[in-house]
């Protein structure tokens, strides 16, 4: 098989380094065209290397990944980038800032050889890689896709329920940016995220956002204007009454390989909602939020994904679509004016 992802590797550690590189090198769709041991080595080789994804690690003598971060993209804009980041606070707010100044995704950082051979990290790795390659190969020779698209919901939303995985934080600074603070229903979000990192994710979307955003607290009564995220390793489900709306946190077996998940947050808000909810399903690996759509469609409800050309990966929105349960595929800076409209008509 021609290899078809073209992969750089940046970390000071020659152990990390080499074991990541062994892992890469025994999948054939994937080749490893450099290995670097600093940010100015890897900014250096960018250009010849022509690499799809750069593994970019943050700390590193010379040259940091942050420093990096810039002008790898100013060398290459087409590149990909995934940050290594370690599982503590300050490596999640730096990897999130990371995101958004342009890295692509990042990935939690191996501290020793033993956990570079854990099958999950292995899976998490190969998948991002590939996931991010393939992106490339779709921008330069985009498929058309005809999609069957679906009437708008009779009955106004309750709850606004949004999805995402791969490249979702980008989207989600986005999304939420775009929906200022208007919004009469509350707001649920599901982004796969280990548990260091959704505290940080929340404070970042306070930031940059008009809704306060916080983890969800479980029991907690869910209030418009307000987005509730599931915190890392706990599914969020939605339970309640038709007068009002609590969040449940569970342990739960992960499901699509994830916990969080999307699909037991849609399933539950199809449930307790009767249906009149409103899902946004943004770029992510894999088919999570197909089936709690399915339940949300059925009883109901109404769903936009984020199109193709506008997600880094176009796996969980573009499964829905391709199943016919959305009233529209949007480009992502279009997704939040039609939430609101869509929110404004229902209640008009």
């Amino acid at each position: 098989m021609q290899p078809n992802a073209r992969v750089m590797l940046c970390d000071d550690s020659a152990v990390i380094r080499g074991a990541i590189a062994r892992m890469l090198a025994d999948d054939p769709e994937i080749e490893v065209v450099a290995k670097t041991a600093n940010g100015q080595e890897a900014v250096n080789a960018i250009r010849s290397a022509r690499a799809d994804v750069v593994v970019l690690d943050i700390e590193m003598p010379v040259m940091d990944g942050m420093a990096a971060l810039p002008l790898l993209l100013r060398a290459d804009a087409g590149v990909k980038v995934i940050m290594a980041s370690t599982l503590t606070t300050r490596g999640a707010d730096i990897a999130l800032r990371a995101l958004r100044l342009g890295a692509a995704d990042y990935i939690p950082k191996p501290s020793s050889i033993g956990t570079v051979n854990d099958d999950g990290f292995r899976r998490e790795l190969l998948e991002k890689v590939k996931g991010l390659a393939r992106h490339l190969r779709r921008a330069a020779q985009q498929t058309r896709v005809s999609l069957a698209l679906r009437p708008a919901p009779a009955l106004p939303a309750r709850l606004l329920a949004v999805g995402s995985s791969t490249g979702g934080p980008q989207a989600l600074f986005s999304l939420v940016q775009g929906l200022g603070r208007s919004l009469t229903v509350p707001v649920v979000l599901t982004q796969h995220m280990p548990a260091t990192f959704t505290p940080i994710l929340a404070e970042h979307l306070t930031r940059i956002g008009c809704m306060p955003c916080t983890e969800a607290r479980d029991g907690e009564a869910l209030v418009p204007g307000r987005i509730y995220l599931a915190p890392g390793d706990r599914h969020l489900l939605i339970e309640g009454n038709r007068s009002a709306l609590r969040a449940r946190l569970t342990m739960d077996p992960p499901e699509n390989f994830c916990r969080p998940s999307v699909d037991p947050m849609l399933r539950s808000a199809a449930a307790v909602c009767e249906g009149r909810v409103l899902v946004a399903m943004l770029t992510g690996m894999g088919r999570d939020g197909l089936d709690g759509t399915k339940r949300v469609v059925e009883a109901g409800g109404a769903a936009i994904a984020q199109d193709e050309a506008s997600s880094v990966v176009w796996g969980m929105p573009g499964a829905i679509a391709q199943a016919g349960l959305c009233h529209a595929v949007l480009p992502l800076p279009k997704i939040a004016p039609r939430l609101l409209e869509m929110l404004k008509g229902a209640r008009a």
